[in-house]
């Protein structure tokens, strides 16, 4: 297959599937695809989610409900409702495929529920590896691309490790995925979001709050102190992070440009995160160890 070129007037009907569009990143990336022309499959858990986008009246705006990628037949079946639907549209495949579900939240490794994280480890990394391969075929046929979007994942931060260890794995498939089909042209484009304005993250002081309350007290003494000095740096960064609206320009930039970047960087503290990565892995850890 020769590499295909792309021109912004070639927007116009391409189709694209993106995953967690109930709100935040998803969401906004969704409405901003299909408002540049493309026909946008947007993937919602729950029908009133659907309903918003449908609400919106958008034409090339496509809700797809329910799919919780932690189930992964849920997975497989908006696969296949999706090559059904671009079969009857008389679509030539499927241009990009944006993984951005999932969510969690923040917990020291010692407290971390193991169900939750199980829960997020399949939506995150098992969910999306399921939707790649069963849309590979459909992403060879249009010449298409893959957007990953996740945290600054090499950088180990405390108390979120569930939600940045997924991000460790996604890291991997991603440059592994960029490798094994660079025969077929098809670009695996990682977004690494610093401190974004979504509702998950916006939850994370009152989630410590929650967890110092209801948290096995004889365990949480031991991070009470700690955590409550995090909630409150938590509650300065939370007045910086950037709008989720930055991410989405940023997807769609990855999608329309011909010569995307691997790596984008967007958010407040995400320049600094990547800094980071390029220092050798004990004087990272020693500067966050000083950091917390």
């Amino acid at each position: 297959m020769t590499k295909r070129r792309f021109d912004k007037r070639q927007a116009d009907g391409e189709a694209v599937l993106v995953t967690g569009c109930s709100s935040g990143i998803g969401r906004h990336a969704a409405l901003a695809l299909a408002g540049q022309g493309f026909t946008v499959f947007a993937t919602v858990r729950r029908e009133a989610d659907a309903e918003s986008l449908r609400g919106l009246n958008m034409p090339g705006l496509v809700p797809v409900c329910p799919v919780d990628l932690a189930d992964q037949e849920d997975a497989t079946q908006a696969a296949a409702f999706v090559a059904a639907e671009l079969a009857r549209r008389g679509k030539n495949g499927l241009y990009a495929l944006v993984n951005n579900a999932g969510a969690g939240r923040p917990m020291p490794v010692e407290l971390l529920p193991l169900a939750e994280f199980h829960t997020e480890l399949r939506a995150r990394v098992l969910g999306s590896v399921a939707l790649v391969q069963a849309l590979l075929p459909l992403l060879r046929r249009a010449g298409g691309r893959i957007v990953w979007i996740m945290t600054p994942a090499l950088v180990p931060t405390p108390y979120v490790a569930s939600i940045h260890a997924c991000d460790f794995a996604v890291n991997c498939m991603a440059r592994t995925l960029d490798i094994e089909l660079k025969a077929w042209h098809i670009p695996n484009i990682m977004i690494r979001c610093g401190g974004i304005k979504t509702p998950a993250g916006l939850r994370t002081v009152s989630d410590i709050e929650a967890v110092l309350r209801d948290g096995p007290q004889d365990r949480i003494s031991l991070y009470k102190e700690a955590l409550r000095k995090w909630a409150k740096d938590m509650k300065a960064f939370d007045e910086k992070r950037t709008d989720a609206e930055k991410v989405a320009e940023v997807v769609v930039r990855a999608l329309t440009v011909d010569k995307p970047k691997r790596r984008y960087s967007v958010g407040h503290m995400a320049k600094a995160a990547a800094f980071l990565e390029f220092l050798p892995q004990p004087v990272a850890d020693w500067i966050l160890k000083k950091r917390f």
